[in-house]
């Protein structure tokens, strides 16, 4: 019951990000509210680490540490967060949502490219089914001015950033704690947006209020480090059950949308929703059935 209960807490806090975003952008310019959010996290992760953690790994990262962490904190959050706070700008936080969950089909894609690992069918049969699921979604909110072309394919670019990430992260061979490299990229991530934020966001138009600080706390606390704390707990516990709270996060996401921003639901919303947790399925479907035969 704990790791169920530690999983649904998950799916919650991780489909929430994208309707929090959506609130946070209302009050202020996308970059400045990634870079408050970067550093904000980053800070306290580090700072719990070093203060409270009493094993020796947790220690300064080496010269070659610092490089992985560098290049890993640049795709996993100066890219890949960085575009998707901005596209939630011009993209409705259901479709953010559902687009989350397509990473693990976007991962074998890259995988196969980065590792020379050829897909399996149902891989490639996962892969139309969840694109295809959130071309089906998205169909009427860029009627309705939900969502933009734009606002999607900055979307699109940051799933594809995240799961580089992703796949990069499973080829070093990392020594540091996960709360570490966490906090680690989280900062460095925020150092390298920073250039751009100064630059290219409107500090003029953005309102300190309380949404924004709301929006910020909630990305910074629940989102980056409650919901990863959850999400390495249930990896350390069963990598591949791990991966069936995401199936969930569609639903959630979707579910908060509709009542938090008045976000419709139709059947597109639905079907295009059915469409990727059944590609998510025939995705990973291979794991899940190596696992009961093992």
């Amino acid at each position: 019951m704990k790791n169920i209960g530690i999983g649904i807490l998950f799916s919650i806090l991780w489909s929430s990000a994208s309707v929090a975003t959506k609130f946070g952008v209302q009050s202020a310019a996308p970059l400045i509210l990634a870079n408050v959010r970067f550093f904000i996290a980053g800070i306290l992760l580090l700072t719990f680490s070093y203060l409270f953690a009493k094993d020796q790994s947790y220690r300064l990262p080496t010269k070659k540490e610092w490089r992985h962490l560098a290049l890993f904190g640049f795709l996993n959050t100066t890219l890949y967060l960085g575009l998707y706070v901005y596209a939630m700008k011009y993209t409705a936080a259901g479709i953010g949502s559902l687009a989350v969950s397509t990473n693990p089909l976007i991962i074998v894609l890259l995988s196969s490219w980065w590792l020379n690992r050829k897909p399996k069918a149902e891989e490639w049969a996962g892969i139309f089914l969840g694109m295809g699921g959130v071309a089906v979604a998205t169909y009427p909110l860029l009627a309705d001015s939900y969502t933009t072309i734009g606002g999607i394919t900055l979307l699109l670019i940051s799933m594809i950033a995240v799961s580089g990430a992703s796949v990069y992260y499973a080829t070093v061979k990392w020594e540091l704690p996960n709360l570490l490299i966490n906090g680690w990229q989280v900062f460095l991530g925020g150092v390298f947006l920073l250039p751009a934020t100064l630059v290219l966001a409107d500090f003029s138009t953005s309102k300190w209020d309380p949404v924004f600080w709301g929006s910020v706390l909630w990305l910074s606390l629940a989102v980056s480090i409650a919901g990863l704390i959850c999400w390495f707990y249930l990896l350390r516990i069963d990598t591949v059950k791990a991966s069936l709270w995401l199936f969930l996060c569609p639903l959630f996401g979707f579910f908060f949308a509709w009542w938090l921003m008045g976000e419709p639901v139709t059947i597109y919303t639905v079907f295009g929703t059915l469409l990727v947790v059944a590609g998510l399925y025939a995705g990973q479907r291979t794991k899940f059935t190596g696992e009961k035969t093992a």
